[in-house]
């Protein structure tokens, strides 16, 4: 992907305050963690339902899990040499599943503190039509983490360009946005736009490395520091190319 120049969204994260707040109550740490938390559950979801949990379980046992999380009960677990939201999530998640299952299941349905909204019908339905895959739960829930960003990522690249009024151009290009750079036709995408080639070709340029751009912002936020951007993107490309 495109590497652009460091930009001051790295200089500090939302994963970056949380961190912080360790130590005191950074401004805006409250705030930073529900955005992750709400941005980022499904994998949790996912990963919880693939411990063998009924659907209505899950749903009360990441729920509550979000509850304690935004309570800060776990956040000296947060260490910046481990530096990946992804990381954190996933230890305190099978510490909680471990110590907390029997607590848990005694809530009564919707008794949980309500601090994220999640839409449990939603997950359950994606959770429903992913293929079957024999990697382990951890491996699959770190692909899932991978997908979330890139999902983020197209959303905000499409809502862009329909903010600019071209949205009949995202659509055209959208599939070329991981095509190898000599199977791209040019020609014919010139004819769909009806531009130049040389206008054409400027024009999946400009998505590809906007995209890039706003993959590697989705991935400093869940990340400590500005070092850490690029071998995480690396790590969740790897992901991506295999099961």
């Amino acid at each position: 992907m495109p590497q652009p120049s460091p930009s001051p969204h790295f200089l500090t994260t939302r994963w970056s305050l949380v961190v912080a707040a360790r130590d005191a109550g950074s401004p805006g740490a409250d705030a930073a963690l529900e955005h992750l938390c709400r941005t980022y559950w499904y994998p949790l979801y996912a990963f919880v339902r693939r411990q063998g949990h009924s659907p209505e379980d899950a749903q009360d046992l990441t729920q509550e899990f979000f509850a304690r999380l935004l309570e800060k009960q776990w956040m000296n677990a947060a260490e910046p040499s481990r530096g990946h939201f992804r990381t954190f999530l996933l230890v305190a998640l099978k510490r909680f599943l471990l110590n907390e299952w029997d607590r848990a299941r005694a809530l009564k349905r919707g008794g949980a503190v309500q601090h994220v909204a999640l839409d449990a019908g939603d997950a359950e339905e994606r959770f429903l039509k992913e293929p079957a895959v024999t990697a382990s739960p951890e491996r699959q829930f770190e692909r899932r983490w991978a997908l979330t960003l890139l999902d983020r990522s197209m959303a905000k690249l499409k809502d862009e360009y329909a903010e600019d009024s071209r949205s009949a151009e995202f659509e055209a290009l959208k599939e070329y946005l991981s095509a190898p750079r000599g199977s791209i036709p040019y020609a014919e995408i010139a004819s769909t736009l009806g531009v130049p080639q040389g206008t054409a070709r400027a024009a999946v340029h400009h998505l590809r490395r906007r995209f890039g751009e706003l993959f590697r912002a989705e991935v400093a936020d869940t990340v400590s520091k500005p070092d850490d951007v690029q071998e995480e993107v690396r790590y969740l490309a790897g992901l991506l190319g295999g099961e």
